[in-house]
Formats: structure tokens, C-alpha cells, sequence
């Protein structure tokens, strides 16, 4: 075995984000660009010799090329094996799954999640540690500290592994088994849901449309809905992964899914129709006739989990981000269990998990999950929805009315303004932050302000806390207003706004969202100055 030390400079821009480093292609495929990031992980982790590494990805472009270079610089670190998905392809919670049952010492994947794939996309790697979960940012922060300083890398000289073959080869010395991405996780899926009575809903007729989206989910969805469950052919669309993602943009909301959507409120509409982005970790759900926001589905599905196999014996808790609509605790509330308010980011749910806190979790960005791994699991949630319509037999928008006329229903919005020039943005956090000691006890067209606060989070389980976690003006009839700057953009900055507001079990809950939340965006704009700050009219994307 041939280790090459290959001397190199750093780069000051490899600083990972919420989920890890995202970057343009055309910046991931600089000389060194990857090497410099992979080997300052690894420098930053203790105990690798002779350890077990997860490695794959959403299969968009570059995602092969990465994959080799990555393989080469494990053999040279020492990692004694590889586990690397067919093709490249893993899904993200598929990942973290493998990592877990396998007992890796971790795992990188390579994702930009719902950002746009092709030569001129968006290409990411993430490292998640042994729980499944991605790295705390202890680890982030140490790989990043590294990165400034990292002068040599380290490389075998062997050959590409064969990544269409399954089974057993070597780089170097170093066993890289290849193996079928989907085996282990439909296995897992078995376990949590309750597939005969799936299985006999489709046979009764029941219909489906399920978009990948050209995305990872694909094959997962393939062998899972069509092949195990007996759903017809043709229920998955856009099945098969695309380096450029059919073109497409991975996200599935109501503006890149709007096939989906137009399909669900026709005529013609299945019983159900779902979605996934590109790493898979993402859902989208919508009924005949009726969208469910994702804050809705988590409450949703913490309330009727208990329909499923898994989870037959209650939930332990939920948490969700600060961002999400407080509609999941009033289902915590109810059943007398555990409710955590966290930052955006699926690694502040992972001491909740492991301590055994919470059950599920999830976010208003369409991400939700349980402690069956340490990620959002898009089909996962799809899984459920559907063990609880073949349980429940009724209607998706027959299950949302239930759930309102119980709980009450919490109006919520998401207005995303993208590539905002982010010295714009920033100025306007800013100064929003300034004014929120004044806020306090003000009356704001009407509504009196009952807190304004830039949110910390005090972590229960290993006392850290995280601070500047997104601006909350809340009200005193509990609506409130949340703006934040995302961390998975690549080009400038994202601003996200939230608005809320809460409607009674005996209220209006068939209202027009955008209509029953528009004092709450008068007041947003007026306070933040969004229009103006940003130079838009509107935002790049409503959900």
C-alpha cells in the first residue's frame, strides 16, 4: 500500500453549515477543495484506526467523483472499512440507519439535500457520527478550526472501486463492501409499521401518487410502496435518480411539486399523493382536496403514531423547531408528555433521542422523524401516513378535520426570501434585534406584544446552550412572528419569515391561510422591513 502525503493550502470558506458543507460544483471540484475538507474531518476525530465508515449520497453530480477520492483518503487514514451504497446512492436517513445497525464509527454523506443538482448546482458533504446523527457542533467547529490550517492531506494510489457491483473489494488494503442501499432499510421500515394492513389497502383499491422527484427516494420508494406493499405500477413517478435531478429542484413544497399538487386538487385525484426531496429526508403530504402543512402532519402523526407497530405503546415526547407551529403541543399537552422547543437543525433532536425524551420530532421545513434513526425520514412519514389511513379508514382530509376539531388548528406560513444579498440581510437582523427590548408591552396594529427575544436554546440532556437561534415577536393571543437566516443556501442569504396564529377546536379552520395570517404580514413587513430591506415585492417561495 502506496499512502501519498500531498501537500496543499487552505481554503477560508469551509465552515459546515446547519447540515454540513454546501457549496457550488463548480467550488466543491476546485483542486483540493474536497481532499482539504474530508481530511480535516478526519483529522479532527480521534480513533478511526481500523473503524467502520458509511459513505454515500443522493447520486447528484459530482456525488461519483467525490465518492472515490473519499474512499482513497479513508484507506490512508487508516479506517478499516467502507460501506458504500450501490451506485453512491444512499439515502440520508437510510445513512444514518446503516451507521446505526452496522455500529459504524460514522459516516459522510454527500447531499445538498433540496438545493438543485447538475454542473452548475449545489453539491454538499455531511458527517454524521456513531448514533446516526450529524456531528454536534463541538465537532463542527473543530473540523472547521482545521480546515484553516490544514497542510497536507492523505491519499492511497489504487485504482476507482467498482461501484455497481455489490459486494466485497478493496482500495489498498482497506475492505470497501458494497451493498444494496435499500435492503436495510425496508427492513427497519417492516418493523415500525403494520405492512399487511398497508397491503390490503391497496388491494381494496386504494391510490397513490408518490413523486422522488428524479431524487434519491426513488428506489427506496420502488421497492418499499410498489414492490413490498403491492401498490400498482406507476404509483412512484420520477423514480430513477438524476445527477441534475431531471432538471428539477428537489424541494418538495407547492411551487417545485406543483404537478403534484394541481394533480391532488382535480378531479382526478388519488386518495393520497406524497413527495421527497433530494437526500430523502424531506415529505411533502397532500390528501384529495387537502394540503397538509408540515407543522399539521407533525401534530398528526405524534397523535395517531400509536396505529403503527412501532410505536403501539405511546410516545415518550415530541419535539420540534422553534420555527414549527406550535400545533404539536397541544397534542404533547393532551397526552401528558414531553415538549421540546429547539433550534433549527436536525442534530439538537439527537441527545433528546438517545436520552429517550422524545419519540418524534420535526420541522416546518417538511422534515419529520422518530428515534427509529438520528435524521428526518421522508418516507418514513409517508409510511405512517399511510398505516394510519388503512387503521383509521378515512380520508386524509376527513383525519385533518378530526384533528382541528380536537386541537384546534394553528394557521402557519412560510415566506422564504432567497439570495438576498446578505449584507442586506444581516443588517436587517440586526437592526430587528435592536428594537425587541422596546417592544415588550407594545401594541403592534392592534395586537399587544407579549415577548420579543432572539431565541437560546439551554439543551436538557448536556446543558449546552445555543444562542441567536431566530428573532420571536409574540403575541398575547399567542399568534407570533419568527424571522431567521437559513444555513443551507449556497448564493448570498435566505431569509425566512413565520407567521402564526392559533384557532380555537369551536373556530374557523377552513379560512384561506395567506388571508387569515395577513394582519401578522402587514406587521412583519412593517417592523422588519422586509420590502424594503431586501428590494422584493414578495418572497421567492410561499408554503
Amino acid at each position: 500500500m502506496t499512502i501519498l502525503t500531498i501537500e496543499t493550502k487552505p481554503f477560508a470558506d469551509q465552515k459546515p453549515g446547519t447540515s454540513g458543507l454546501r457549496k457550488r460544483v463548480n467550488v466543491f471540484s476546485q483542486p483540493n477543495y474536497v481532499e482539504n475538507f474530508v481530511q480535516s474531518i478526519f483529522d479532527s476525530l480521534e480513533g478511526i484506526k481500523g473503524k467502520t465508515l458509511v459513505l454515500g449520497g443522493d447520486g447528484r453530480f459530482y456525488n461519483d467523483v467525490a465518492i472515490q477520492k473519499i474512499i482513497k483518503i479513508a484507506s490512508a487514514n487508516g479506517f478499516g472499512a467502507v460501506l458504500v451504497g450501490q451506485g453512491g446512492i444512499l439515502s440520508t436517513p437510510a445513512a444514518s440507519h446503516v451507521i446505526r445497525h452496522h455500529k459504524a464509527f460514522g459516516g459522510l454523506i454527500l447531499s445538498a439535500s433540496h438545493n438543485p443538482g447538475g454542473p452548475d448546482g449545489d453539491f454538499g458533504i455531511k458527517y454524521n457520527v456513531s448514533n446516526g446523527g450529524p456531528a454536534p457542533e463541538k465537532i463542527t467547529d473543530a473540523v472547521f478550526a482545521r480546515s484553516k490550517e490544514i497542510d497536507r492531506y492523505l491519499i492511497v494510489d489504487a485504482p476507482d472501486v467498482d461501484l455497481s457491483r455489490i459486494g466485497t473489494q478493496h482500495s489498498a488494503g482497506m475492505v470497501v463492501e458494497v451493498i444494496d442501499p435499500v435492503a436495510d432499510y425496508a427492513a427497519l421500515m417492516e418493523t415500525l409499521f403494520d405492512f399487511d394492513k398497508i397491503r390490503a389497502m391497496f388491494a381494496a383499491g386504494f391510490t397513490m401518487r408518490f413523486d422522488a422527484m428524479h431524487a434519491v427516494t426513488g428506489p427506496y420508494a420502488h421497492k418499499i410502496l410498489e414492490g413490498i406493499l403491492g401498490a400498482p405500477q406507476g404509483t412512484v413517478v420520477n423514480g430513477t435518480p438524476s445527477p441534475d435531478f431531471g432538471g428539477g429542484h428537489p424541494d418538495p413544497n407547492l411551487v417545485y411539486a406543483k404537478e403534484l399538487y394541481d394533480l391532488m386538487m382535480s378531479p382526478d385525484a388519488p386518495d393520497f399523493g406524497a413527495a421527497s426531496d433530494g437526500d430523502g429526508d424531506r415529505n411533502l403530504i397532500i390528501g384529495r382536496n387537502r394540503f397538509v402543512t408540515p407543522s399539521d402532519s407533525l401534530a398528526i402523526l405524534a397523535a395517531n403514531a400509536p396505529h403503527a407497530p412501532g410505536y403501539a405503546a405511546g410516545i415518550a415526547g415530541i419535539a420540534r423547531s422553534m420555527p414549527t407551529s406550535a400545533a404539536a403541543d397541544r397534542v404533547a399537552e393532551k397526552l401528558g408528555i414531553e415538549m421540546h422547543e429547539t433550534p433549527t437543525g436536525w442534530k439538537f433532536f439527537g441527545n433528546l433521542l438517545d436520552a429517550g425524551r422524545v419519540t418524534i420530532c420535526g420541522e416546518e421545513s417538511a422534515g419529520t422523524g422518530s428515534n427509529h434513526v438520528r435524521e428526518k425520514d421522508g418516507l418514513w412519514a409517508v409510511l405512517l401516513w399511510l398505516n394510519v389511513l388503512a387503521a383509521r379508514q378515512q380520508s386524509v382530509d376527513m383525519i385533518v378535520a378530526d384533528h382541528w376539531a380536537t386541537y384546534g388548528r394553528n394557521y402557519y406560513t412560510r415566506h422564504d426570501y432567497e439570495e438576498v444579498d446578505a449584507t442586506a440581510a444581516n443588517g436587517l437582523m440586526d437592526d430587528l434585534r435592536a428594537k425587541l427590548p422596546g417592544l415588550v408591552g407594545q401594541s403592534l396594529e392592534g395586537r399587544p406584544v407579549a415577548y420579543a427575544d432572539d431565541f437560546t436554546y439551554h439543551d436538557p440532556v448536556d446543558g449546552s446552550s445555543s444562542a441567536k437561534q431566530g428573532i420571536r415577536i409574540g403575541f398575547a393571543d399567542g399568534s407570533r412572528i419568527v424571522v431567521r437566516l437559513s444555513g443551507t443556501g449556497t448564493v448570498g442569504a435566505t431569509l425566512r419569515l413565520y407567521l402564526e396564529r392559533y384557532e380555537p377546536p369551536h373556530g374557523q379552520h377552513d379560512l384561506d391561510t395567506q388571508s387569515a395570517l395577513a394582519p401578522l404580514i402587514s406587521i412583519a413587513d412593517s417592523v422588519a422591513g422586509l420590502r424594503a430591506r431586501t428590494g422584493r415585492d414578495a418572497p421567492s417561495v410561499i408554503t
